[in-house]
């Protein structure tokens, strides 16, 4: 992202969730999904009519559904913090209904003070469970930042991390789940990350790809690494974390409409829980819309 100013693809990430709450086949509800954008449902353009668009939307919705299901198990496990890495305009922790679930916000300095604005003048008001911590990915320190927000890396704790390993690089990318892995305490982490094109991709998904990779570079924030599935699980497994569950995004998009999804998946997205070694995994409880 450009110095100085908020993440141009978390904005294009809220008009998504916002959107896809007119989908008939709704997999998030998220009532401040239009509120943080300051508009109305009418104010929103219609779903796309192409299926690759309409999966994209629909994937933005499933890995958040996916996360905060995942989190619903811990917190009845006993987790009483969540770490929302790269939270951009992510709306969770102004809906939490975990009764004593502090909820830590790490995010780009520049990203954290444009969602500020946006909250005050949406008129939502930041919880007393709410913690902020600014950082840099590529340059701050991520554990820095969190202990001085009050992190305990000795009491469980679960890491929603959505929509930003793409734009890292693989260095940093691996850095920070590597701190996600030294948490002392039991610890389980969601995060995304996009496939490697396979040689099976249509002409016409490969086009579409490629025309998303450029589009994200226009905006200066450009795909910057994609790991193979066997390679992340590797690095995963080197750094003490389980993948429980890795799962293409049609796959968990199937799960939660329980129908067929075609296969218009240009990017393939896939999302992982993992879990510190030898800590228990709890079953993740599916929430009801």
């Amino acid at each position: 992202m450009e110095a100085g100013r908020p993440s141009r693809t978390a904005l294009r990430a809220a008009h998504s969730r916002a959107r896809h709450q007119n989908d008939p086949r709704r997999i998030l509800t998220d009532p401040l999904a239009s509120k943080i954008l300051h508009l109305d449902s009418g104010g929103l353009p219609p779903l796309p009519d192409d299926p690759a668009d309409l999966y994209s939307t629909r994937f933005l919705a499933v890995r958040s559904r996916f996360a905060e299901d995942a989190l619903a198990a811990a917190t009845a496990d006993g987790t009483r913090q969540v770490v929302i890495l790269g939270a951009g305009l992510d709306t969770f922790a102004y809906r939490n209904p975990h009764t004593g679930l502090k909820v830590f916000e790490a995010d780009h300095p520049a990203t954290q003070a444009w969602k500020r604005q946006q909250l005050a003048a949406a008129g939502i008001g930041i919880p007393s469970s709410v913690t902020f911590a600014p950082v840099d990915f590529e340059r701050d320190t991520l554990a820095g930042a969190l202990a001085s927000a009050g992190l305990d890396r000795s009491r469980p704790a679960f890491f929603f991390w959505l929509g930003v390993t793409p734009y890292l690089t693989r260095d940093a990318v691996l850095s920070t789940l590597r701190f996600v892995a030294g948490h002392s305490g039991p610890v389980q982490v969601v995060f995304d990350y996009y496939g490697e094109a396979p040689p099976t991709l249509s002409p016409e998904l490969r086009a579409k790809r490629e025309a998303a990779a450029k589009m994200v570079a226009e905006l200066g924030e450009p795909w910057l690494t994609c790991f193979a599935r066997e390679d992340i699980a590797d690095e995963l497994r080197a750094m003490k974390l389980d993948p429980v569950e890795d799962i293409a995004g049609r796959e968990l998009v199937a799960r939660y409409i329980d129908e067929p999804v075609p296969d218009a998946d240009p990017i393939g997205g896939r999302v992982i829980r993992a879990v510190g070694r030898g800590e228990p995994v709890p079953l993740c409880r599916t929430s009801p819309v």
